[in-house]
Parts: C-alpha cells; structure tokens; sequence
C-alpha cells in the first residue's frame, strides 16, 4: 500500500511523520509538504499519483488561516476546494482517500454536540470552503472519509497552548474568551487515528465522522488549565467575544459528537487533560 500524507509540515502531518512506523508494515508513506506538491496544480498532482502508484491519501493539506481567509477567499478556496478536487481526481477507482475537516462546517447555534448529519451552515470563508471541499469526497464514487475536529493542538506549528504558554510566561495576567465552547484535540490523538483507519473496513464509500478529545470546556477554562499544568504563575481572566473582535465570527458552540467514530471502528478516546498533559510534556522535554 502507497500512502501520501499531504501537508505533511502542519501539525497533524507532523505528528503522522513523527508516529507511521509503527502503522508502516507492508505500506510506504510519501510525505509532502505545500513545497514539494502543491495540491492546487492538477496535473502535478496527477503525474505524481501516478508515478508512485498511490493507493491513499491522508489529506492534512489546508489553508487554515480563519482571518486571513475573510479577505484571502481565492487562495482559500483554491486550496480547500480545488486541492481537494484535484486529489480525489488523481486518485485510483479502488484508492482511499481520509479527508480532515473542521467543526466550522457549523453555525455554533446548537446546544447540544453536532452529529454527522446535523445541518451545515458555516459563518465564514474558512468554513465555507472547508464544506464544499468535504462536498468533493461525499460526492465522489472513490472510497473517502471526511473526519471533523475541533481546537487542534500540537507539540508542532502555531496553536492556542503553545500561544499560552509563551504568552503566560511573558505577561503576568491575560484575558481569554469564555464564550466559546468546544472540545480540544491532540494532534497526535488524531494522528493514530488516522493511521488505524489505514488498515479498516469502511461500511459505505464516502462518510463522515467527528473527532475531538473528549470533553468540554471554554477557551478560559482551556488557558487556566494550561498554566496549572506547566506551572506558570500568570493570571486568567474570563472576556466576551464582542471584547476580542476579530475578522472572521467564530461558532460559539462547536461541540462533536464522537459517538460514530467510536462505534464503527472501536476507536478509543482520551480526555483533553490528559492529552494535553501529555503535549505540555513533550514540548519540556
């Protein structure tokens, strides 16, 4: 089996680099970045699925600037759409494609966790072009799955905790928003999960699932939690959105219910705290 994960230097195609060769037994893994094979250019994708005869392809590519996006809707859409359209072409009749989507598929209005087939209605271009490129796998006759996550954190790129950390250890107070509320996801939770799903038997050709930590908390509640457990002594203050204005509207609400997941492939999911222990750890260390 020949696995391309693309976008392979953010955070949870770094996270799939740093684990595959535990999930690597009669695989080889081609790992590419936006600089080695750029998505959005067809006919690249194209000779390069068919020079490495590949059978899957993890897609961890996306633009993910959310305020950026708001004013940067083309190169957005040429990535989230576009890239997505490009893979899934490029990709053999038999091939697989795992597909990693996001909770701003939704408006944030519910109150109670999303599922899989809640109504989608995003606020914002990010979210807007993430749902039409999860359209492109739904759509498609090859075999593809759309995995939703929410708050992705890792020990690489640029994320909330690491954006904590360094700021609780410069600033002796910070104000953060308690208004939102989702769930947390290690990126290397994720990143397992991908790598089991190499070797499962999908029921149906294209699905979706959620998956986050378990768990569920505000941004406040996830920074207090941050400097008890790195120990910084910086004081948390609770603030509303309308304080922290930002281009893009957030979902207030954007809680996944994992449910799905956990039951057609017997997947197990750790609590956010102890995930995110562990990451605090590792960045240490």
């Amino acid at each position: 089996m020949n696995v391309l994960v693309t976008g392979s230097s953010g955070q949870l195609g770094s996270e799939i680099k740093e684990i595959y060769k535990k999930y690597s037994e009669n695989k080889t893994f081609f790992f590419e970045n936006s600089n080695t094979l750029d998505i959005t250019n067809s006919s690249l994708v194209k000779s390069f699925f068919d020079k490495n005869d590949i059978d899957v392809v993890i897609n961890c590519a996306a633009y993910t600037a959310v305020d950026k996006a708001e004013s940067d809707g083309k190169l957005a859409y040429n990535v989230n759409v576009n890239g997505i359209d490009n893979l899934v072409s490029a990709l053999k009749d038999q091939g697989k494609i795992i597909h990693i989507s996001t909770d701003y598929v939704f408006n944030g209005a519910n109150c109670i966790p999303y599922i899989e087939s809640d109504k989608v209605d995003p606020i914002g271009v990010y979210g807007k072009t993430k749902r039409k490129g999860e359209e492109h796998i739904i759509t498609s006759p090859k075999d593809g799955t759309v995995i939703r996550t929410s708050w992705l954190y890792s020990s690489y790129g640029n994320n909330f905790v690491k954006t904590m950390l360094r700021l609780g250890k410069e600033k002796e107070s910070l104000g953060v928003i308690y208004d939102q509320i989702g769930s947390p996801t290690y990126a290397r939770d994720l990143a397992m999960v991908c790598l089991e799903l190499l070797d499962k038997d999908f029921k149906d050709k294209s699905k979706v699932y959620h998956y986050s930590n378990e768990g569920v908390l505000s941004w406040y509640d996830f920074a207090k939690h941050i400097m008890e457990i790195a120990e910084i002594d910086c004081k948390i203050s609770p603030i509303d959105t309308k304080e922290y204005p930002t281009s893009a509207k957030r979902p207030s609400y954007s809680v996944l219910n994992k449910a799905q997941i956990k039951k057609d492939f017997n997947v197990e999911i750790p609590y956010w705290k102890d995930s995110l222990k562990e990451c605090i750890k590792k960045l240490e260390n």
